[in-house]
């Protein structure tokens, strides 16, 4: 007798920044689950209208914010979520774990989620290695430039300018931010008997267990420890490991398809912009890659846009450049930055040290200025692709879209597709996007958006 999927929802999960929602999005929808993103916390209505979806989630901010403002505005995400009784309720974490008990404090999430949910105990997977990502003793790695480092050692995420990773081992790093119980399931237990064990002691102690994924065996073990042990409802805060352990034990029990569906490829579109506050080297390769193509780029005043006396004129002056550029080309870029080295980030450091603002509220406003593009150009100019390079960025553009759900609707990079728009407003309804997270995407993701 084949099996058969469970009805309802399976999987509820909140992002903490937009690029990691649309990659989360990405697994389940590609391997055959209709999956919806909200871009805000849905009303009881806006739910309705996907009661039949198995997997929902909701694009967040909580990774650029603090403790407070994730008590206020995660907790009755989380609650809207758990209402709908998914079997897993998922705080999606970046596959860089990257965190801090003062900014996207994934230990707080952690606490907020298990006091809505209650659960047993709380699993957490953040290895994915479709991402350049494995955990092995707890100990996380990551790809830069073809080369795997350790977390702490990577050259990007240890000098985050936000959340820099100084703790490889998760444990340690996680338990500064949450006095709950945190554990482990490591690769040489996951393969023995041990693993039962391990989870009925987890569910005893009703701790946060890291479980190991190194390659695609224990990626669809850490799945079947997971699915096994959510009778009943669990929370677990995980990347989008969670999602590709989830479908590799699912298809191993027969639940899911061995072969997923086709997918189209993207047609080419007129035009597109491209619009990047990310820092990531990766997202600097493929701004030269577009700019070798052809492509446009326009670099962003940021110590103009933190200005609110000078934001306005910096935006005309852009707008105005984005306009030659679409004259000479059908690719155009605009970016705040190369990379965490570049001049742009040292100027808005002193800018932020002479003036009221942090530099965390000067670095917003980057996310705000190319919010605001976004809105003026999508009219403008007819835009019907748009691609964000930035997890804190792509947030802050979604938020001045009107726009209130994403759906799948190319693959185009791993972690980085192209999601179709739910919205009221004509102009915005059907618009695609792709919001990339800066380590994510290959280096010729922007002249393969444009087609």
């Amino acid at each position: 007798m084949t099996p058969t999927f469970p009805k309802g929802t399976l999987l509820a999960f909140y992002g903490d920044d937009f690029t990691g929602s649309t990659d989360a999005m990405e697994v389940t929808a590609l391997a055959g689950l209709k999956t919806v993103l909200f871009a805000g916390t849905p009303s009881a209505g806006t739910l309705a209208e996907f009661a039949d979806y198995p997997v929902i989630g909701i694009a967040g901010v909580a990774r650029s914010k603090d403790p407070a403002w994730m008590e206020a505005n995660l907790r009755p995400a989380l609650a809207a979520l758990a209402a709908r009784h998914p079997r897993i309720l998922q705080y999606k974490v970046c596959s860089t774990f990257d965190s801090s008990a003062r900014i996207g404090s994934i230990g707080k999430a952690i606490d907020i989620g298990r006091d809505v949910l209650e659960p047993d105990w709380s699993p957490c997977i953040v290895g994915a290695p479709q991402l350049g990502r494995w955990q092995i003793f707890s100990n996380l790695f990551a790809v830069a430039a073809g080369t795997a480092h350790r977390i702490d050692r990577h050259p990007t995420m240890s000098r985050h300018p936000v959340t820099p990773m100084h703790e490889a081992d998760l444990r340690l790093h996680l338990s500064q931010q949450t006095d709950a119980p945190v554990g482990s399931i490591d690769i040489g237990e996951m393969q023995s008997s041990l693993a039962a064990s391990k989870v009925m002691a987890a569910r005893d102690a009703n701790q946060v267990t890291f479980i190991d994924v190194a390659d695609a065996q224990t990626q669809a073990i850490a799945g079947r420890l997971v699915w096994e042990n959510s009778e009943r409802s669990l929370f677990s805060a995980s990347s989008s490991g969670l999602q590709y352990a989830l479908v590799a034990h699912w298809r191993e029990a027969g639940l899911l398809a061995a072969q997923p569906p086709e997918f189209a490829s993207p047609p080419p579109v007129d035009r597109l912009l491209v619009l990047s506050g990310s820092c990531s080297p990766v997202t600097a390769a493929q701004i030269a890659a577009a700019e070798a193509a052809g492509f446009a780029s326009i670099r962003l005043d940021v110590i103009a846009t933190s200005d609110r006396k000078t934001a306005v004129a910096e935006l005309t002056r852009v707008e105005e450049a984005i306009a030659e550029g679409f004259a000479k080309s059908r690719g155009v870029i605009v970016y705040a930055a190369r990379t965490v080295d570049d001049p742009n980030f040292s100027r808005l450091k002193e800018r932020a040290a002479q003036s009221a603002m942090t530099f965390d509220e000067a670095q917003d406003s980057i996310g705000r200025a190319l919010g605001s593009l976004a809105h003026a150009c999508v009219s403008r100019f007819n835009l019907t692709r748009l691609v964000v390079a930035g997890g804190d960025t792509s947030g802050r553009v979604l938020e001045a879209l009107p726009i209130h759900a994403l759906e799948l609707k190319y693959p185009l990079g791993r972690g980085a597709p192209i999601c179709a728009s739910h919205s009221h407003e004509e102009a915005f309804n059907g618009l695609e996007l792709v919001l990339k997270g800066g380590q994510l995407g290959q280096e010729t993701l922007f002249i393969d958006a444009l087609g």
